[in-house]
């Protein structure tokens, strides 16, 4: 048997792990629902299924690292309680690739880690009242330049080395790194502020009925198209002998109750207007990244 002692992968792998195998197990049955709730026992449950999660990747696990993408707010809460010793990672191509980061003993949550050695890292124009702004780097590790492409290597290389990450982020008073999102997908709200798509999209999807979802403008309100975990639902329906007009009309009842749900957490500005079903999964970059140009 094989026994790792070091992993890499990106959230989805752990967040489809996370969604279909563990948290059916705490929400299928009432009573379990119920022990679920409470705070107390929720870290008891999920200690235990931390210890059989770690068996499952050979028991010898030491620094399962994650990156690529952000780590969905409920996924990493459990990790957490479970004691499974997730890293995070953070960096680029062009930055060779990692930039910054922490091991599994000095996470903090939500947290992306700290500038590794050597990094130079600065928030560019941060926002007055956030400090919240575009991250830029500095080091041996950036790239001269893309491969006979001055103009789009201008684009993002200053003068005097700065190297523009095209991700929005905000540092804290210990110097962790918080990443909120991608400047090209940032939504400008009615007033000017700042709406990060993937910070809706991570409450969204902390809904046991929601595998992926994805956010976007469209005609001056906010959009989400939600993909459910369609194994769960039918597993149900199913079982409660559901027509198929039955189960349309619940899917759409479940939805207008997420959206209620996700915008009572949401500012005024940045709440979804609308809810649409996507009922075949995201396609995705080689790296599992949703390809947004497609659907907003």
């Amino acid at each position: 048997m094989i026994k790792p002692t070091i992993m890499c992968s990106v959230p989805l792998i752990i967040e489809k792990i996370y969604k279909t195998k563990v948290l059916p197990t705490f929400t299928q049955k009432r009573t379990m629902r119920a022990l679920y709730k409470n705070p107390f026992m929720r870290r008891t449950l999920n200690r235990a299924a931390g210890k059989k999660l770690l068996r499952f990747f050979g028991g010898e696990l030491h620094d399962f690292c994650i990156g690529g993408a952000l780590l969905a707010a409920d996924v990493e809460q459990f990790l957490r309680e479970a004691k499974f010793p997730y890293a995070i990672g953070y960096g680029l191509t062009e930055t060779s690739p990692l930039i910054a980061g922490t091991d599994s003993r000095a996470t903090v949550l939500r947290a992306t880690g700290k500038p590794l050695q050597g990094v130079e890292m600065k928030i560019d124009n941060p926002h007055p009242d956030t400090g919240e702004g575009e991250i830029v780097v500095r080091g041996p590790m950036v790239m001269k330049g893309y491969y006979r492409d001055p103009e789009r290597t201008q684009a993002v290389l200053s003068e005097d080395g700065w190297f523009r990450t095209g991700d929005l982020g905000v540092f804290d008073k210990k110097g962790y790194l918080y990443i909120k999102g991608r400047v090209k997908n940032m939504i400008l709200g009615p007033s000017g502020e700042n709406i990060y798509p993937e910070e809706i999209e991570e409450a969204i999807n902390e809904h046991p009925d929601v595998l992926e979802s994805l956010v976007y403008e469209q005609g001056g309100q906010i959009c989400a198209r939600v993909y459910l975990n369609y194994e769960e639902l039918d597993h149900e329906f199913t079982s409660l002998k559901m027509s198929d007009s039955e189960i349309k009309a619940e899917i759409g009842k479940r939805l207008e109750e997420l959206r209620i749900e996700v915008n009572s957490r949401l500012k005024s500005f940045s709440r979804i207007n609308k809810i649409i079903e996507q009922t075949s999964p995201f396609e995705k970059t080689p790296t599992l990244k949703i390809k947004r140009f497609l659907y907003a």
